[in-house]
This record gives structure tokens, C-alpha cells and sequence, in this order.
């Protein structure tokens, strides 16, 4: 996968296990991207985005206005053709299991084969060894309302895999478990999807780290950013990739080797973690440019503070207080800059109580230069 999409059609289309290049109009969703053949690809993005309309489509569930979508290098989906869901040899993880109620946790892992024409037995003897591969081989008998939660994603699980698929779809697969479950079916999948083609759709950066190998960052319908997950994450090219990856993003314009300024007037100084690749591909005066803030890393003074006898160089950058989110002994404090942009901090409870944080209240930030990355905004 390309770090930044093409303009023109997915690259390498032909030899992927899916490409999108295809616009649903009625969205305002137009998609270019590509899933390497056993690769596992998350797509991100704020709610609305574009992310169910992707997996929709490769499912079969939606018809583009114009494109195509491609299955192993075949159009399988255009304004011209498309083959129904059922042909195709993919399958859907969803929050909700959807077992069917009536058959037991056997003859639900066991209907996919017996539906592609497999005989009764193979299938079932099929369907007891996929049970047995996530955990659940002494459930076989229960119906689903005889199974707990993640007793039921793991039987889905096993009926999805039992079908042999050329492609998983996962769309938040964990959002709808407990917390206590939650952690024990993230490491089955990830360790059950090893090598398969998968995509994703999650919010939760746990996901990523676990389960994916690249990841796409879908805005307004289109993919605006993709590569692997710690590429993405390390360099992240949107507020959305940004708090995925727990920093805070600042964008400006390119004013020295080592700093930019803001819409607002505010000097961010930093340090570029690819100073020799930026030097051939341009870290140019003007240019625009983002810079990546760990909130760990920003103090939250009183208003006007100025850090004028303190040794290293540091950022001071005046705020005002747009929320709070307190927990335990640490609070999560939420700023915004002069002209809007956000930045978080972490500061210890009693200090936020001390200098009397509440939304409204205006504050200096102070950030060394040491912990400001900066990066040209391609």
C-alpha cells in the first residue's frame, strides 16, 4: 500500500485481493484503495466518514454509481455488473454475532459449507474442528441464548472461518462486548486471522496495534492517508489518525529549518524526526507543515506564563480550556490555540484543581522543543 493513495485507479489492482475504485454518489463517498492478498487492512475514520460504505461494497451489499470494485483481480461490482453477496467468497464479522436462533452452535459453523454443497458430514466434521479452534468445541450442542457474549463472537468467528473466504470483513467486531471480553477475542482473532485478507473497521487503537497490518484513514468519502500501522500512526496526517495515536496534531506553515507558525500567529519550534528524507524531498520555507504533541508532554500554566529563564528551548502558546476528563489522578485537559486547532494535555489532578481548570478558563501551554516531531504536510 502506497503511503499516500493515487490519483488515478489502485495500484496493482489486478494482483490485489480487493480494490475500490468507485464513487456512491448518493454518499459523497469516492474510494481508491487496495487490500494486498493476506494482508490485514483497517479503515478509520470519523463516524460518517465512508468506512461502512467501503465494507459494503466489498461485501455486496451496495452497488457503485460509477467504478468498479474488484475481487482478486475480477470486476465483481460496477454500474454495468454485479455479483450478488452470496457468490462471493467473503464474509462479515459484525458487532452482533447473528447466529441463527434456532440451530445449535454445530449447525451454525456447519450451514456455510452445507450451503456451498459440501456433504453433511464433511461439513460437520468441518464445523467441530473450526469450534474447536477458537475454544468452544464443548458448546457445540447450545443454542445461541445459551451462550454468553463472547461465547457467541467466537462461534461467528468459527462459522466465518468454516467457509474458507478469500476475504473477512470485520466491522467492530468487539464494540458491542464487555471490557473483561473484550481483550481474550481480540487476541483469538488476531491469532485466527494470521495470513488471512481482512478488513477492518474500528475506532479502537488497541485494534490496530493487535489485529492490523496497514491501515487506511478514510475523510469525507475519500482515503487520505495509508500505510502501516506504525507508519501511519508515527507520522499520522489528520486530527482522526492523530488521537488514534493518543498525540495532539498542530498545522502551520514552514518559517526555519526547525519550526512553523500557526493560522493563529503561534511559533511551534520542534525537531524532524526525517530531517535527511525531508531535506531531499523538501522541507521548504511556506510550505505547509504539521507538527505531533504527546500530551504527556505539555505543562498547563496560569495565563502568561513566560518560560523566559528556563535553559532548553521551549514552546509557550496561549489557550483556552475547552473540556475536561478527569481520571483517577491524572485529567485529560482539552485546549484550543488561537485559531482553533486542539491540543491536550495530561496534568495531574491537583494540578488541575489547583490552577482551577474549567472550560472558559485561558492558559499557556509550555511544550519543550524536544517533544514537538515535525513533519512537511504532504
Amino acid at each position: 500500500m502506497a503511503e499516500r493513495p493515487p490519483a488515478g485507479p489502485p495500484a496493482d489492482a489486478a494482483a490485489a485481493a480487493a480494490a475500490l475504485d468507485c464513487r456512491v454518489a448518493g454518499r459523497d463517498v469516492e474510494l481508491r484503495l487496495t487490500v494486498p492478498v493476506g494482508r490485514r487492512v483497517a479503515i478509520v475514520g470519523a463516524n460518517g466518514a465512508g468506512k461502512s460504505t467501503a465494507l459494503a461494497l466489498l461485501a455486496g451489499h451496495l452497488r457503485p454509481d460509477s467504478g468498479e470494485v474488484h475481487l482478486h483481480g475480477r470486476p465483481v461490482s460496477s454500474p454495468d455488473i454485479h455479483v450478488p453477496a452470496h457468490r462471493r467468497r467473503v464474509v462479515s464479522l459484525e458487532q452482533r454475532p447473528g447466529l441463527f436462533p434456532h440451530l445449535s452452535a454445530l449447525a451454525n459453523v456447519a450451514y456455510g459449507p452445507r450451503s456451498r454443497g459440501v456433504r453433511t458430514r464433511r461439513a460437520l466434521d468441518r464445523a467441530r474442528a473450526e469450534l474447536e479452534a477458537v475454544g468452544c468445541a464443548d458448546l457445540a450442542d447450545r443454542r445461541p441464548h445459551e451462550l454468553s457474549g463472547g461465547q457467541a463472537q467466537r462461534v461467528a468467528l468459527a462459522r466465518a472461518l468454516a467457509v474458507d473466504p478469500e476475504l473477512v470483513l470485520l466491522d467492530e467486531p468487539l464494540a458491542a462486548l464487555d471490557v473483561e471480553i473484550a481483550p481474550g477475542i481480540r487476541r483469538l482473532l488476531a491469532d485466527r486471522l494470521t495470513g488471512r485478507t481482512v478488513v477492518m473497521v474500528t475506532h479502537d487503537p488497541l485494534d490496530l496495534w493487535a489485529m492490523a497490518d496497514d491501515v487506511v484513514v478514510i475523510s469525507g468519502g475519500r482515503a487520505v492517508q495509508s500505510g502501516t500501522v506504525e507508519g501511519v500512526l508515527s507520522r499520522p496526517g489528520s486530527d482522526f489518525a492523530a488521537r488514534l495515536a493518543g498525540v495532539s496534531l498542530v498545522e502551520g506553515t514552514v518559517v526555519d529549518d526547525d519550526g512553523l507558525r500557526t493560522p493563529g500567529g503561534d511559533a511551534v519550534t520542534g525537531y524532524r524526526p526525517d530531517a535527511e528524507s525531508i531535506e531531499v524531498s523538501g522541507w521548504v520555507t511556506g510550505t505547509r507543515a504539521i507538527a505531533t504533541v504527546d500530551p504527556r508532554a505539555v505543562a498547563v500554566h496560569a495565563d502568561g506564563f513566560a518560560p523566559r529563564s528556563l535553559s532548553s528551548p521551549r514552546n509557550a502558546w496561549p489557550a483556552r480550556v475547552v473540556g475536561l476528563a478527569p481520571a483517577g489522578a491524572l485529567t485529560r485537559v482539552t485546549t484550543e490555540l488561537r485559531d482553533g486547532q486542539r491540543v491536550d494535555a495530561e496534568v495531574t489532578s491537583r494540578s488541575a484543581a489547583e490552577l482551577a481548570l474549567a472550560p472558559g478558563v485561558d492558559v499557556t501551554l509550555v511544550v519543550k522543543a524536544a517533544q514537538v516531531a515535525l513533519f512537511p504536510r504532504s
